[in-house]
């Protein structure tokens, strides 16, 4: 029994010796570790810091460490965190001389959040949604051209998504459903592989509805904007 004493007594004087030599930071200190931690690429642990900071509640360095903690989670590819306390500086801190950095990288987030075409497409409207907020909200940032090249790609995945729309159901037989997708692909005016392609699935489905007047104006629309292409070629023998 004595023997468990003794050992329960050295324990008890080992764990107060080590809490007695315990270092607590100040957040000054804790600030400057985390932004050395930052610096240096380790994101998880200056994340830690960041954390613990943005709790405290002490204006300035709970703004900071808020937004630093976001850069981290995005640094680290966890943009759904990350997006998350973007949002927190946005609503805790409308006015900070930061908040613009704040409303681009949470759109930022949704793009990177967004899936491929195939896909759900929420979080790709969604980006387009915050880009836009980020253009009216701060229309003389200098990020301003790059939000609208995000909302270019994010509206181009759309497109994107009509035209696998429509060729699943083509290949679902589904034709009128096909079409309905195409059309809305076509009616955009772009000239890119799309369009192409779309006019070239419009004017086969037209011709197996025996509708030759449409099928017709499809072919003559892809011959025109798209000369020498192989569906041009191909669809050359069902017209010419």
């Amino acid at each position: 029994m004595r023997r468990y004493l003794s050992i329960l007594v050295l324990i008890l004087v080992v764990f107060s010796a080590c809490s007695k030599n315990k270092t607590v930071l100040t957040t000054e200190e804790k600030l400057t570790r985390a932004d050395a931690y930052y610096s240096d690429g380790k994101y998880a642990k200056a994340a830690s810091l960041y954390d613990e900071i943005s709790f405290e509640r002490k204006s300035a360095a709970t703004a900071y460490a808020t937004l630093r903690l976001a850069d981290c989670y995005f640094a680290m590819n966890k943009f759904t965190d990350a997006r998350l306390k973007y949002q927190q500086f946005i609503d805790g801190f409308p006015d900070h001389v930061n908040v613009a950095d704040a409303y681009y990288q949470k759109a930022l987030c949704f793009f990177e959040e967004s899936l491929k075409p195939a896909y759900d497409q929420t979080e790709t409207v969604a980006s387009i949604d915050a880009f836009r907020v980020f253009i009216d909200r701060f229309p003389n940032d200098d990020r301003f051209e790059n939000a609208l090249e995000y909302i270019r790609k994010a509206q181009y995945k759309l497109i994107e998504k009509k035209y696998q729309n429509g060729y699943i159901y083509y290949k679902m037989k589904d034709y009128s459903a096909a079409l309905m997708y195409f059309d809305e692909v076509i009616a955009l005016g772009n000239t890119d592989a799309l369009d192409r392609k779309s006019l070239y699935y419009s004017a086969l489905l037209h011709l197996h509805q025996n509708n030759h007047e449409a099928a017709d104006s499809a072919y003559q629309r892809l011959k025109s904007r798209y000369p020498g292409s192989k569906e041009a070629q191909k669809l050359s023998k069902k017209f010419d």
